[in-house]
């Protein structure tokens, strides 16, 4: 028997053997994402958030709601694995929001047991738009010691490498997403236990990854040697859980314990919680921009609050782009901690001059092409009396492609604003995040080919600043501003310089950043 043959992966109910059983899942066909897409948002997403939860009755209830506080981490599909003992594993997947699937009693009913993950996912960028039933997570492997299921946040760089590489040696993918590599290369390593499987496939695999696992009856959580994407611990009464981020713990009312620490795998079993540190040890390299956009603003980050932060990049901001003017404005939701601690800064009045429509859902794909067209005014809505003759500065978290801000220029000009400027809370754009962000190309990328002026007049805008990194930086907490010899964060989308190379781009032609 080949490796290969070690294992099942299972993607739907005519796969499934008697040890995984799946809730009965809509017709597994492409999801077209690009119409779910097609309101002109241009911001940067996040492609997933996890979450996991052992020793309480009920588990895959805990998990559901904890994907629902990590809903912003990934809104196109969610998934739940679960393990009850007597009947085995249990699977459930479904596209849309975790609202409108995992709340079903009759669906949860189908999800018994003491231990359970789960995943909420977008589609990458490679994906085209189109996701399949099968690309959901969790992913769950048939091993020779038992069953293992597995959820990821991040992105593999050498995935293409590794697929190759596997195929080669007879391993069938049924899925295009690149953490299916990490199951195979766990059914091919010669380890006798799965957390043991698990660090061999590890070692093999390069870029980000903060992952959730389990096992028959153990939870397993792991993140990169240079912790680039965020994984918590929480005490739940006598259990454990593990979240993407700390909102994920409140939901459930979890004890927030601790983060997962850059290069560490920790065995929850039996309540009996092991660390272990597999990978070499290198500086840590979190995402910054977990702090300007990605986690939500009532989570905790390095020990800081996510909204305090991002209310200091306003102040950072505000110092070092003044303006005149006469309202402070946030684009909402996200740039509402900025503006208000630029307006504290500067003086100038905050005022909600743009409200945000929160009903606004995937309702609006079915319509005509004229609805659709309608872009950001089915999200936003200008306040007119507040807006009508006044100098306004709106603090947004970024600027992409520019296609967003320049709709919202048009509107709050259209509404009788004198100027618009924009001020924005995070350095330019320029460069493809591969680490778990869907990025756009970077001929797509505003920053990639304009200077700051260029822009500006692109958008035609009476001004438009960015802080800058070091002010970033001081944002966040470091006072110096950023160490260009040895950065503290992961900042590629802004400098340009990966901590991990990213093979398989570089493959495929991409270009990294010139030696200065």
């Amino acid at each position: 028997m080949t490796a290969a043959a070690c294992y099942t992966i299972y993607t739907n109910a005519a796969e499934m053997d008697s040890d995984l059983h799946m809730a009965e899942m809509p017709p597994a066909h492409p999801f077209d994402f690009d119409a779910f897409r097609a309101d002109g948002d241009d911001k940067l997403r996040e492609e997933c958030g996890v979450f996991g939860v052992t020793g309480v009755d009920e588990a895959a209830n805990f998990t559901a709601l904890g994907l629902h506080a990590l809903q912003h981490r990934g809104q196109e599909a969610g998934g739940i694995v679960s393990h009850e003992p007597g009947s085995g594993f249990h699977s459930a997947r479904r596209f849309g929001y975790v609202r409108d699937n995992f709340t079903s009693a009759k669906l949860m009913e189908t999800l018994p047991g003491p231990l359970a993950i789960g995943h909420v996912r977008y589609s990458t960028a490679g994906s085209k738009g189109q996701t399949q039933i099968r690309d959901v997570q969790p992913f769950f492997g048939e091993f020779s010691m038992g069953g293992a299921a597995i959820a990821h946040n991040g992105n593999i760089t050498n995935a293409d490498a590794l697929r190759r590489e596997l195929i080669e040696r007879g391993s069938i993918f049924q899925s295009s997403s690149d953490s299916e590599c990490i199951i195979h290369l766990m059914a091919r390593s010669l380890q006798r236990t799965v957390p043991e499987r698990m660090k061999d496939a590890l070692r093999r695999v390069e870029g980000a990854f903060s992952i959730v696992a389990m096992t028959r009856t153990k939870l397993i959580g792991v993140r990169d040697r240079f912790g680039v994407r965020p994984l918590v611990l929480g005490r739940l009464n006598e259990g454990w859980a593990l979240s993407s981020e700390t909102c994920g713990l409140d939901i459930i009312g979890a004890e927030f314990v601790r983060e997962i620490n850059p290069g560490e795998m920790i065995v929850i079993e039996h309540d009996k919680l092991t660390s272990h540190y597999p990978f070499e040890k290198v500086k840590p390299r979190f995402c910054i921009f977990e702090h300007v956009y990605f986690s939500r603003p009532d989570s905790i980050l390095g020990g800081e609050s996510v909204y305090e932060t991002r209310r200091q990049i306003g102040v950072e901001l505000a110092r070092e782009a003044p303006v005149d003017a006469d309202l402070v404005c946030p684009v909402p939701d996200s740039g509402t901690p900025a503006a208000l601690g630029f307006a504290s800064e500067s003086g100038i009045p905050y005022g909600m001059g743009i409200v945000r429509n929160q009903y606004v859902g995937r309702t609006f794909i079915e319509p005509t092409e004229q609805i659709r067209n309608m872009g950001v005014r089915l999200k936003l809505n200008v306040n007119r009396a507040l807006i009508k003759g006044k100098r306004v500065i709106l603090v947004d978290d970024s600027v992409v492609r520019g296609t967003t801000s320049r709709k919202i220029k048009e509107m709050i000009l259209d509404a009788g604003a004198k100027e618009v400027h924009f001020r924005i809370a995070s350095p330019p754009t320029a460069w493809p995040c591969f680490y778990g962000v869907d990025t756009p190309n970077r001929d797509k990328l505003l920053a990639a080919s304009m200077t700051e002026d260029e822009m500006r007049a692109h958008l035609e805008v009476d001004s438009l600043k960015f802080i800058s990194l070091d002010g970033l930086y001081r944002a966040v907490g470091e006072a110096a501003g950023r160490d260009p010899d040895a950065p503290q964060y992961c900042d590629a989308c802004f400098s340009g310089e990966y901590p991990v190379a990213p093979h398989d781009m570089l493959e495929k032609g991409f270009e990294l950043k010139a030696a200065e």
